[in-house]
C-alpha cells in the first residue's frame, strides 16, 4: 500500500473506536443514566433508538448538500475536518456529568459529526487509490478499523468493568473512556489531514453554495437515467439499514432481555476481532469472485442472523450472534462502498457519496425507529428485532435487479 492509502485507512481506525463505544458501552451506560432517572428498560431502549434515528435523519438532510460543496476543488478536506472535530469534541463532551436527556442530545451531535465525516472520507477513496484497488483498500479500511478500535476499547473496559476495584465511580470511569476514545480518534486522523490532497473535483465558482445546489439538482436529474445507480441505492437503503441497526442496538437489545452486561461487552469485542480477518478475506475474495455475488452472500447471511435474533434469550446465543455478525460486517460494508465508487463518476464522488449516505447511514433511522416503536407497542424487544429480516429480504431482491442493469459491474 502507498503511504496515502495507509493514512486513509488510519481514519477508519480512529472513527471506529467511537462507533465501537457507541455500539457497546454507551447503550449500557445510557440504561444506567435512565435507571437513575426512573425510566423503564423498555422505554430506555426506545429512546436510544429515537436518538440514533434523529442523528441519522440530520445527516440525511445535510449530507447531499455538504457532499456537493465538498466536490469543489480544495473544499473536501476542510469540511471533512470540521465534521470530524464535531464528532471528536462531542465524544469528549459525553464525559460531562449531565442528566440522561442532555446526554442523549450530546450523543446525537457527536453522531452527526461522525456520520457526516464519513461522507467525505468515503468520497476520498477515489483520490487516494486507483479503481482496480478500490475493493482491496476499502476492505483494508474496515478490517484495520475493527482491530485498531479494540486498543482504546480494551483500555476503556479496564476502567468501566473494574471501576470499583480501582476506586472510582461509574461516571468517572465512563468519563475516562470518552476522553480516551476522543483523543485516539483525533490523533490517528492527523496523518490524513497532513497529507491528503483532493485530486477529483469541479472548479471553484463565485457562489460556491448556490452552484452546489445547482449541481446537486443536476445529479439527481441525471440519476434518473442511471437505473443501475438508482436500484443499487434503493437496495442499499434496505439492507444496510438492517446492518447498522444491528450494530447500534446489539447491547441495548441484550440488556433489555436481561443478558449479563459484562458478557455482552466481551462478545462484541469478539465481533471486532472476528471482523478483522473476515474483512480482509472478503477483500481478497473480490479478486476471484464478482463483488456483486459476495454482497448477495452477505445480505443472505444477515437475513439468517436477524431471524436467529428473534428467539435469542441465552448468553451463548448472543456470543454466536456476535461471531456471525463479525464474519459478514466488514464484507458487506467494504464491498458496497467500493462497488458504488466503481459505478459513479470520480469527479462527482462527494455529490454521489452524499446521496449514498442518505441511503446508508442516513437510512438507519428506519430500522432503529422500527425497533423502538414495535418494542414499545408490544413490550417485547424480540418482535422489534424480527422486523429487520424483512429489510434484508427486500434489499436482496432489489440488489439482484440492480446487477442485471446495463453498465452494472
Amino acid at each position: 500500500m502507498t503511504k496515502l492509502e495507509k493514512y486513509w485507512i488510519l481514519y477508519d481506525v480512529g472513527n471506529s473506536a467511537f462507533m465501537l463505544l457507541v455500539s457497546t458501552i454507551l447503550p449500557i451506560y445510557f440504561n444506567y443514566l435512565t435507571g437513575v432517572g426512573g425510566v423503564s428498560e423498555v422505554d430506555a431502549l426506545a429512546y436510544w433508538g429515537y436518538g440514533a434515528s434523529a442523528s441519522t435523519l440530520l445527516v440525511a438532510f445535510l449530507g447531499p448538500v455538504l457532499g456537493t460543496v465538498a466536490d469543489t476543488d480544495g473544499y473536501k478536506k476542510p469540511i471533512f475536518t470540521v465534521c470530524m472535530m464535531v464528532g471528536v469534541i462531542g465524544c469528549a463532551a459525553l464525559a460531562l456529568p449531565v442528566p440522561w436527556t442532555l446526554f442523549l442530545a450530546v450523543y446525537v451531535i457527536a453522531k452527526v459529526g461522525y456520520s457526516a465525516s464519513l461522507i467525505f472520507y468515503d468520497a476520498m477513496l477515489s483520490d487516494v487509490t486507483v479503481p482496480e484497488r478500490m475493493d482491496q483498500i476499502s476492505a483494508q479500511g474496515y478490517a484495520w478499523g475493527y482491530i485498531g478500535s479494540c486498543v482504546p476499547f480494551i483500555v476503556s473496559l479496564v476502567f468501566v468493568l473494574g471501576n470499583e476495584a480501582i476506586g472510582i465511580t461509574m461516571q468517572a470511569a465512563m468519563g475516562i473512556a470518552f476522553i480516551l476514545n476522543a483523543g485516539w480518534w483525533f490523533t490517528v486522523t492527523l496523518p490524513l489531514l497532513r497529507h491528503y490532497k483532493q485530486k477529483h473535483g469541479v472548479a471553484k465558482q463565485k457562489h460556491v453554495v448556490k452552484e452546489s445546489f445547482g449541481r446537486l439538482f443536476k445529479v439527481l436529474q441525471d440519476m434518473k437515467k442511471e437505473r443501475k445507480i438508482v436500484l443499487f441505492l434503493l437496495a442499499f437503503f434496505f439492507y444496510i439499514d438492517g446492518v447498522y441497526t444491528i450494530i447500534e442496538m446489539a447491547t441495548a437489545y441484550g440488556s433489555a432481555i436481561g443478558l449479563d452486561t459484562q458478557g455482552l461487552l466481551l462478545a462484541l469485542l469478539v465481533t471486532q476481532i472476528v471482523a478483522f480477518p473476515c474483512a480482509l478475506l472478503f477483500g481478497r475474495a473480490a479478486k476471484r469472485y464478482k463483488n456483486t455475488f459476495l454482497i448477495k452472500v452477505c445480505i443472505a447471511a444477515y437475513f439468517c442472523i436477524a431471524l436467529f435474533a428473534v428467539q435469542l434469550d441465552k448468553q451463548w446465543e448472543f456470543w454466536l450472534l456476535a461471531v456471525s455478525v463479525g464474519m459478514f460486517q466488514g464484507g458487506i460494508q467494504a464491498l458496497s462502498r467500493s462497488y458504488f465508487a466503481g459505478i459513479i463518476p470520480p469527479e462527482k464522488s462527494g455529490e454521489f457519496f452524499g446521496i449514498f449516505d442518505i441511503c446508508g447511514k442516513g437510512a438507519s433511522f428506519l430500522g432503529t425507529a422500527l425497533v423502538g416503536v414495535i418494542t414499545q407497542l408490544t413490550g417485547n424487544p424480540s418482535i422489534g428485532v424480527g422486523m429487520l429480516a424483512a429489510l434484508f429480504a427486500v434489499g436482496y431482491a432489489v440488489f439482484g435487479a440492480a446487477t442485471r442493469e446495463k453498465g452494472a459491474l
